[in-house]
């Protein structure tokens, strides 16, 4: 790997960092576009510099859109401020109003004396290639700082995340923390433009952040996670512009981005797409097993009360309790792999394991029952949502109570005793 490529990968990675540990702290505050807003409003002090200075390099350039880029900050706060405008309004005002001015200035620049080569065009998408080992050493030096600041106002950033308002209760100044978050996301943004350009640099802080998003919900873990991913990001992106067909780096950077965002969508423990279609698919699955169980349980103590035996038919689940014979009978064949019925002759008969569990399920649907008639005059109420909900200790004893005065209590089966259903 040559020199030149090192700086680029490296200035790439240390700019996805930045981006996406400040990019968590503004997912979370539900300001993800205010790095879009930034970008796009750094635009016209690009090419104000050029038409001030005439020159196109790359230091007047960046420092024309930090001007820019604060001149922004501050109108958009503002806004917020001074006026009945929230600040989502805000931020879309600041937004067009300074990327419209950008592309006008721009069109001036170009019809300017050597405006054709002026290259400003690149601070649109970006020019990762351009990046050398003087770049890298300002890149470096500003995700240093920025992590830093991070670092040091992790309290104050994470109540701005979540709760500002009590941070003003406390007596902390929330609105300059607010300015001096928006002033760090200004410097990733400057920082940014050469590599991604006006048009990409949002991703980089919004992007990384949402894949950390999707693999924890703890914000120190998150933040870390979101500059790892922001890195990768950076350095798979200049990767692939290297190795393969002759692409622009920006664009891949955030292609790359968006990639593991998607795997993490799909592949997260918890939050993630598969994850929680499997959780899905086993509470739909032993939802509908509790639903048979207590059906099983409910026909067979009828049968018993009229002297019957109490077997149970896959018809008499359909007609009883609409439970559809074509579904019933695989479900029966998994409660018999388990030990929990017997069939016989087209009838299905619960062992004395099954009992003891569909009592169990059959009570708690009844004391569910009784909960939900006198919940208007109980204190507590259920500390689990699950399939078969679990109510608070104190009470039970009130429930179970109601459940004799209504005749809802269940019959002990032939079969078990009440020593085996607890």
């Amino acid at each position: 790997m040559d020199a030149n490529t090192q700086w680029v990968m490296t200035g790439t990675a240390l700019l996805g960092v930045a981006g996406g540990v400040l990019g968590s702290f503004a997912l979370l505050r539900r300001r993800a576009l205010v790095g879009d807003v930034l970008a796009h409003a750094a635009l016209p002090g690009v090419a104000g510099a050029f038409l001030a200075t005439g020159t196109k390099a790359v230091g007047p350039l960046l420092a024309g859109a930090a001007i820019a880029a604060v001149a922004g900050v501050l109108t958009m706060s503002a806004i917020a401020r001074f006026s009945r405008l929230k600040a989502d309004a805000a931020m879309s005002l600041v937004l067009t109003v300074f990327f419209g001015l950008g592309i006008m200035l721009l069109g001036a620049a170009q019809r300017s004396p050597g405006g054709n080569q002026s290259g400003l065009d690149k601070f649109l998408f970006g020019q990762a290639a351009a990046i050398v080992g003087r770049d890298v050493r300002v890149i470096t030096l500003a995700a240093a700082l920025l992590c830093l600041l991070v670092l040091l106002l992790f309290k104050e950033f994470k109540l701005l995340a979540f709760d500002p308002e009590f941070g003003v209760g406390i007596g902390l100044p929330m609105a300059a923390v607010e300015l001096v978050f928006n002033l760090a996301v200004v410097l990733a943004v400057v920082i940014g433009l050469e590599a991604v350009g006006v048009v990409l640099m949002a991703a980089l802080l919004v992007t990384p952040a949402a894949a950390a998003r999707c693999w924890t919900d703890r914000l120190h873990l998150m933040v870390p996670l979101s500059g790892l991913f922001g890195a990768l990001s950076g350095a798979l992106g200049t990767a692939v512009s290297l190795v393969g067909p002759r692409m622009p780096t920006g664009p891949l950077i955030v292609l790359a981005a968006t990639g593991i965002f998607v795997a993490s969508l799909l592949l997260a423990p918890r939050r993630g797409l598969l994850a929680r279609s499997l959780r899905s698919l086993r509470t739909r699955k032993a939802a509908q097993r509790e639903r048979l169980l207590v059906a099983l349980y409910d026909l067979a103590e009828e049968a018993a009360g009229a002297g019957n035996a109490p077997a149970v038919t896959a018809e008499a689940l359909e007609r009883r309790r609409g439970i559809p014979a074509r579904s019933a009978g695989p479900q029966l064949a998994r409660l018999a792999r388990e030990g929990l019925v017997d069939e016989a002759g087209g009838t299905w008969k619960l062992t004395g394991r099954g009992l003891a569990e569909a009592y169990q399920a059959a009570r708690s649907e009844r004391l569910h029952l009784v909960y939900l008639m006198h919940q208007a005059d109980l204190d507590g109420g259920m500390t689990d949502q699950g399939v078969r909900p679990a109510f608070a200790p104190e009470i039970v004893p009130q429930l179970e109570q109601w459940l004799r005065q209504h005749g809802l209590e269940p019959r002990l089966l032939p079969g078990h005793t009440a020593g085996e259903v607890g």
